[in-house]
This record gives structure tokens, C-alpha cells and sequence, in this order.
């Protein structure tokens, strides 16, 4: 598919969310692997693991690891293309006037999307590089400084773009706080946490005590700042939603939630295997186990929430079904990755470690059945998107500034 170009002030740089989720995509479905296929020498699947299983004459495994692994690589591939084409667009809008109007307005949180992309990109290569490079793993304590500094390196990058947006706020008090009616905000919270989980892996994998702990560090500093301004951000969007009334084109915001939720759900997971692994702090299985559980909870109220909001004001029915065209609408294809990944968390530590699910019995299976409906719904979701938004036979106006005002 060949996709629109030259869109200069019509971009909008929400579009790195169609990058974002196609990495996310390729993260789900490692997933199956990640919990379904031997791995007891590594802490994730390897290239030896995954052959190792197929090789041992399992029908299951035969079936499933083809499928899955065509998959990973499918939608690693269409997040790096969609990612070149973001880069690209974006380097001829940022010399636009639009650009400097869309920093100076509300907005300019939107920018938050690029290193949240970016952050993306590195945990696919690292998934990318395991699965498919023979002996990676015998040298990986080589690789996570490297991916210490990379994540380091993006999340410098996020500071600083959150920092000149946050500090003009302050500064000059031009935020339109009646215009804030949505959690478009918290990109900049989502593009932190996904910097502080990409840094909370080598903290919980390295055998280094010095690699995990500076790695631990700065995971902290920042699944710190998104919690700090989380709290912050969905209490002056909920206020204003309150007095307001949710923005329609920005009504899949209120999910955004759901995916920073499995976010700092994962990163808090990593930090306590690395307490446990390098730190002497054994990890609890019930704490655990009573951990996902409130993310789990909070994601549902969120789920529910969010979608009697977009069914009232009639989002689907204008963006996704009928004629209304909004880069703002690949923000429903996150919250699907994240509660697919969340769920298969909450099925290996909260149910399988606990003990309360055999693993591979009859219950363990009626449980992903749901979760594949919406893996493949959110997968076609994506695809469609691009077709409508990105394909170049697309004509008519898109929006690009509401989903972050």
C-alpha cells in the first residue's frame, strides 16, 4: 500500500500512534510465546527456545509459533515503514508555521508521540533481535548498557519536549484549561512510562549488579514523572471534561489510561524481579498477584468508561464507521494491545503462578478466547485505519489538532 506524502501543515504528529501501535501489535503476540514456550535458562524466548519447542514434535507448538512469529515480523516491518513515513512527514511539517502553532497551543503535547514511538522501536529490536538471531543471548550483557543509553537518550528527548510545553504553561499561563476536556494530556505520561518500562528489562534481567542498578535508577526517575504528572493531568481533565463535556474527536483519550495502566504494570513487575534477582528482596507471588489485580480492576472501570463516553457522543459511528477522519483515532489501538497484554499478565502471575489455572488446561485456553477476539479486532482496527488515513487514494479533510487540545 503506498501511503499519502507531502502533507506539511495537514500532518499531525498523532500518526507516530500509527507506528506506536503496530510495534504494540508485534509485542502482543510475542506474548504467546513469552508464556506458552519453554524458556527456563533465559527470561524471555529465545531463538533456541522457540526452535527447541518446535523441534519437539508438540502439534500445538508446530501451529502456534509459525503463526505467531509470521505475525511479530508482519508488524514490526509495518511499524518501522510507518515510522520512516512519520519521520519523514514530520521533518517537513516541523518547518511550517503550523509547527510553531501547534508548540504554542495545547496541542504541542502531541509532540510527546515521537519519543513514545521511538521507545517502541528499541523494545521491538530487542524482541526481534531474540527471536530471530541465533546466540544473541550469550552476549546480551553487551547489549544492555547499549539499550540503557538508548532509552536514556529518548527519555532526555521526552523531558525536553515536555519541559518547554510544561515550562510555557507555567511561565506565561497560556494553557486553555477549558479546552482541555479529554486525557489527551497524559501522552506525555504515556510516552514516560513506556521509557521507564523499557529501562525497568535490564534492571530485571542483567546479572551485572551495576548494570540493574543504574538501570533500576533511572527506570524510577521515570515511572516517576509519569506518575507525578498523571495524577496531575487526569484531575485537570476530568475537571474540565466535568464543566465542559468530553471533546468528541478527543473521547478515545479517556482510554488512554488502560495502556499507561499495563505500562507501569509491567515496569513495577520487572523492578521486583530485579529486587529479588540482584537486591535480595524475594518477589511475593499473592503481592503480585494483588498488584495486577488492581491494574486489572482499573483498567476495566476505565474500558467501560471510556466506551459509554464514545457510544453516547456517537465517536464510533462518526470516525470509525462513518465519514469522519481523525489521526486522533489510532489512540483506540493501544488500549487493545495493552488490555490483551495485561490480561495474559494477569493469567500467568495472577492465576497460573497462584495456582488457582492449571497451565494449558481446558480453563487456561477458555481464557485466551477472548483475548484473541480482541487482538485480532484491534489488529484489523489498525489495518483499516491505515487504509482510510494513510492510504494514498484518501481524500478529505483529516483532522489533526482537536485529539490534543
Amino acid at each position: 500500500m503506498r501511503y499519502r506524502s507531502g502533507l506539511v501543515e495537514g500532518y499531525s504528529p498523532l500518526y507516530f500512534l500509527a507506528s506506536l501501535g503496530a510495534g504494540g501489535m508485534a509485542v502482543s503476540f510475542f506474548m504467546y510465546l513469552m508464556f506458552m514456550v519453554p524458556h527456563k535458562t533465559h527470561p524471555i524466548p529465545t531463538y533456541e527456545d522457540w526452535t527447541a519447542a518446535f523441534a519437539s514434535g508438540n502439534l500445538g507448538y508446530q501451529i502456534m509459533i509459525p503463526i505467531v512469529l509470521v505475525a511479530v515480523v508482519f508488524f514490526i516491518l509495518l511499524h518501522i515503514r510507518l515510522l520512516i513515513w512519520n519521520i519523514r512527514e514530520y521533518r517537513a511539517f516541523a518547518k511550517h508555521p503550523a509547527h510553531d502553532d501547534l508548540s504554542r497551543s495545547n496541542a504541542g503535547i502531541q509532540l510527546m508521540a515521537i519519543p513514545l514511538t521511538l521507545g517502541m522501536t528499541v523494545n521491538a529490536g530487542f524482541i526481534a533481535g531474540a527471536l530471530f538471531v541465533p546466540g544473541l543471548w550469550s552476549v546480551v550483557e553487551y547489549m544492555f548498557p547499549a539499550a540503557i543509553i538508548a532509552f536514556v537518550a529518548i527519555g532526555a528527548y521526552a523531558m525536553k519536549l515536555f519541559l518547554a510545553f510544561f515550562t510555557r504553561a507555567l511561565t506565561t499561563g497560556h494553557f486553555d484549561c477549558e479546552r482541555n476536556n479529554s486525557l489527551a494530556q497524559m501522552l506525555s505520561v504515556f510516552a514516560f512510562s513506556m521509557v521507564g518500562v523499557g529501562l525497568a528489562a535490564p534492571a530485571a534481567m542483567s546479572h551485572i549488579k551495576v548494570v540493574s542498578a543504574i538501570a533500576f535508577f533511572f527506570s524510577v526517575v521515570f515511572l516517576a514523572s509519569a506518575v507525578f504528572f498523571g495524577i496531575i493531568k487526569v484531575v485537570m481533565g476530568f475537571r474540565s471534561m466535568m464543566n465542559n463535556g468530553v471533546q468528541i474527536e478527543a473521547s478515545p483519550t479517556l482510554w488512554i489510561m488502560i495502556p499507561v495502566l499495563t505500562i507501569l504494570g509491567i515496569a513495577f513487575i520487572r523492578l521486583t524481579f530485579a529486587l529479588d534477582h540482584n537486591f535480595g528482596a524475594p518477589a511475593s507471588t499473592g503481592g503480585l498477584f494483588a498488584m495486577i489485580s488492581v491494574i486489572v480492576s482499573l483498567q476495566i472501570i476505565f474500558g467501560l468508561l471510556g466506551y459509554s463516553v464514545m457510544k453516547k457522543v456517537g465517536y464510533f459511528e462518526q470516525y470509525l464507521a462513518g465519514p469522519g477522519r481523525s489521526p486522533g483515532s489510532y489512540a483506540l489501538i493501544c488500549p487493545g494491545v495493552a488490555g490483551f497484554v495485561m490480561a495474559t499478565f494477569f493469567i500467568q502471575f495472577g492465576l497460573v503462578a497462584t495456582g488457582v489455572v492449571p497451565k494449558f488446561s481446558i480453563a487456561y485456553f477458555l481464557l485466551h478466547v477472548p483475548l484473541v477476539v480482541l487482538q485480532v479486532k484491534t489488529a484489523s482496527l489498525l489495518l483499516r485505519l491505515n487504509r482510510k488515513l494513510l492510504h494514498a487514494s484518501a481524500s478529505g479533510s483529516i483532522g489533526t489538532a482537536a485529539p490534543a487540545e
